[in-house]
Order: C-alpha cells, then structure tokens, then sequence
C-alpha cells in the first residue's frame, strides 16, 4: 500500500507521480519546448522518458519527494518567483511567505534560502504526503497541518496574520480562487501580494484575472498571459520565460531582485519575440 505519493506539474505541464521516492507515471507534455531546458539541458523536443529522467535526477540530487530533501539551496535563475522572493524578504520588503512545499504542504517561510529551496526547484504541487523528516528541517510550528501536508493558501494567509506578520506574499497557482484569496479579510494593516506561478495553458479569463489581483505573473508557455501582458504593456524581465509585474507592488519587487543581484532594470520593450519563448505557447 502506497502511503507516500506526491504529484507535481512540471516540464511542459506533465503531471508525475512521484510514489516512495520512485517515479511511477509521467503523463505527455503539453508543449514541446522549453527554452530553459533548451538552453541549460540542449533538449530541443520534451518527451516522457526525459522527463522522468529529469524528475529522476531531483530524487537523486537533492532530495524532492523524500527525506533527504535538502530546503535550502542556492538560486537556479537569476529572476524566478523564488528569486524574487528571497531578495525581498531579504531586503526586509517582504516579512513572511506562505507558499507549499512537497512532504509539507502549506508552510511559513522567513529565511530566504528556505524560500529558495523550497520553490526553485519544484514547480505546480498538485497533492503531496507528509513526510515527517522534511517538515522538521522546515520547522514544524511553520507548517500548516503537520499530519496531512494538506494544501491551503487562505489558512495559511490566516496562520501568517495570527503570527503578527504584516507584509505577507502568496505563492499560488494559476486560476487557484485568486479574487477569493485577494479578498480574503484581512486587518487593515496587513499587506498580502500575490505571486502567480504556473500559467501554461490557462484561459484567457484566467490571465486576465491573474494581472488583476495578481502582483507578480509568470509567463511560463501561456499564450494569454504573454498576449495580455503585451495589452496592457506590463513591466517585465526575460524574454524566454517572462516574469511579468501586475502591481506597482509587483514592480518594486522586480527592481529589487535586480538590484540586489546587479542587473540591469528592465527596458520593457514590445512586442516580445515570440519566437524565444515556449512552443507552442498554449
């Protein structure tokens, strides 16, 4: 009887089931390119057998899905989600994320190379187990619910505000209740920005309210976010896979990750060359 399974959306939006450590299922992507993998892995075509090989690899690399995870690790791009978060609570912009990590669930996140750790390198965590050793390293007054690993971003949200944090970001998944969560009560006090992450292949609705009660959007190989970003002109950096501002919040986030790490601010520039970008863009 299986007691340890993870699932997760990665590469192309796969879905992979990850069972005691072991992938047991890797469903067809739904695109066929990434530049990122193009560039660092010179994969021109994403098919099943490499990606359990990649998937494979994190097992082996660093732990995901086990209890050897390792939480805290050094940055993989220069401007992701996690990136961003972690110059920001840093920089003391940000005071405390609520985000989800495999073998933990929900979870606070203040140290910025927990931050990194947990959201570099996984991507959409669709269900998860607990895993007991992982949820120490993490700190289990942080997690949410410690004998579930369930996944919920509005108690987590509360959990943040019990513990008095007043600049909280939410790591959250395309199309995830975003109006329910931006209005979500909270004291008039509390500050909450949200971080979409995980667009391929969402509606245009879906994009449309993501830049609505959204503060940072990732590109990933969504045609509508790409195409609604270049409607309202969104400030943005990276041209393969665009991390695009929702906010003047959002904005200010970007710049400090750029600052902080001694690139350029972006030209915003339009339009993008679609041709860099994923394909197909879905």
């Amino acid at each position: 009887m299986v007691n340890d399974k993870h699932v997760i959306e990665a590469l192309g939006k796969s879905k992979v089931t990850i069972e005691n450590g072991i992938v047991t299922n890797v469903e067809m992507p739904n695109i066929d390119y990434c530049p990122i993998f193009g560039k660092y892995h010179k994969i021109d075509k994403l098919t099943p057998e490499f990606i359990k090989k990649n998937i494979q690899y994190r097992i082996d690399d660093f732990g995901m899905c086990t209890k050897d995870r390792k939480v805290k690790l050094d940055d993989m791009l220069s401007v992701g989600i996690s990136e961003i978060l972690r110059s920001n609570v840093k920089l003391g912009y940000i005071d405390c994320v609520v985000g989800a990590c495999e073998g933990v669930g929900t979870l606070l996140m203040t140290d910025p190379d927990i931050i990194q750790g947990v959201g570099g390198r996984v991507s959409g965590l669709i269900s998860t187990t607990p895993i007991p050793e992982v949820i120490e390293k993490v700190g289990k007054e942080n997690v949410l619910f410690p004998e579930t690993a369930e996944l919920n971003p509005l108690k987590g949200i509360d959990l943040a505000i019990e513990r008095g944090y007043k600049n909280i970001a939410v790591t959250v998944l395309a199309g995830s209740y975003l109006q329910t969560i931006r209005e979500h009560k909270i004291p008039s006090d509390v500050n909450l920005y949200l971080f979409i992450a995980h667009t391929t292949g969402i509606s245009a609705k879906e994009a449309k309210e993501a830049f609505k009660y959204g503060d940072i959007v990732t590109a990933c190989a969504s045609k509508h976010v790409v195409n609604q970003a270049e409607k309202i002109r969104a400030y943005y950096y990276g041209n393969s896979v665009s991390i695009y501002t929702a906010s003047e919040k959002g904005h200010e986030f970007l710049d400090n990750r750029l600052k902080d790490i001694n690139k350029p601010l972006s030209i915003n520039k339009y339009p993008q060359d679609k041709s860099l970008m994923s394909k197909p863009l879905i």
